[in-house]
């Protein structure tokens, strides 16, 4: 096992099945889940980057961004890119949204930039809307909508380069 890495493949079932049952969790019930997620933490070693982020995870999704931030911001300094690239991916967009949430969309812009260049995944489109909120925020709207609608043009049955090229020229300098 690689320094850092979960306590082994149980382990990462148990959290998969902890998070399914999220919504068995009534916002009254939040600490109860915090609770079911920290209890699988503790099993992990000290200075693994997967604890802080499971525990951000908890905190963000019970709706507390103001406690995730510090938490995403500690596994990530972890090296939680390094113990897993998805999971490092995952927690810069979750970060994004939190530090939004919070009052800082340009911190979320700037954790999400240098994303936009990585290597595609199933999260690129996360990324990107992520991003078009922070811009929207920011009072960015035209950026943020050409994110979104470039996002959506592959997915499109039809329009997809009508929509590419729409979502370009919004951004695009003026003729």
């Amino acid at each position: 096992m690689c320094e850092g890495a979960p306590v082994n493949q149980d382990w990462e079932d148990r959290v998969t099945a902890a998070w399914a049952s999220f919504d068995e969790y009534p916002e009254e019930r939040a600490a109860e889940f915090r609770a079911l997620i920290g209890g699988l933490v503790a099993e992990l070693p000290g200075e693994s980057p997967l604890g802080p982020f499971e525990l951000a995870c908890a905190w963000d999704s019970t709706g507390r961004s103001d406690k995730a931030v510090p938490l995403y911001q500690e596994a990530l300094a972890r090296g939680l890119g390094e113990v897993s690239q998805y999971k490092g991916r995952r927690a810069k967009i979750q970060l994004s949204s939190s530090l939004r949430n919070t009052g800082d969309p340009e911190a979320g812009v700037k954790l999400l930039l240098p994303e936009l260049d990585g290597p595609p995944d199933e999260l690129d489109d996360a990324v990107r809307a992520c991003l078009a909120l922070c811009l929207a925020d920011l009072g960015r709207e035209r950026e943020g909508l050409s994110l979104v609608l470039g996002a959506l043009a592959p997915h499109l049955p039809r329009y997809q380069r009508s929509m590419a090229n729409y979502a370009r020229l919004l951004v695009a300098p003026e003729a």
